[in-house]
């Protein structure tokens, strides 16, 4: 897993309008310069939010990015709790879940 590519993607988008406006006109090119795995990939251009967020992704980057793939609020949170059912607990990052 690539967790540190993946934010800095994030990041990029939430602070870029140029890099902004090329991911909307073609994701590829810009994915292209990211070292991601296929299940990161997937994840950004589905967008799967919850499995974004089970990835370990930081919630501050997430919520720009969901909401510039136009997820309400309620829906953006309620994509995380679906992501932990659907995938497990957090993998990675400030959010891996450790407890039971």
């Amino acid at each position: 897993m690539s967790l540190y590519y993946v934010q800095k993607l994030l990041y990029q988008l939430n602070r870029d309008a140029a890099t902004r406006a090329q991911f909307t006109e073609d994701m590829d090119s810009v994915l292209a310069g990211y070292a991601l795995t296929e299940e990161e990939l997937t994840a950004i251009r589905m967008p799967d939010i919850g499995l974004l967020y089970v990835l370990g992704v930081n919630g501050q980057l997430l919520m720009h990015y969901a909401a510039l793939k136009q997820f309400e609020w309620e829906d953006y949170l309620q994509a995380m709790r679906d992501g932990v059912a659907e995938h497990g607990p957090v993998r990675a990052g400030i959010y891996a879940m450790t407890g039971e």
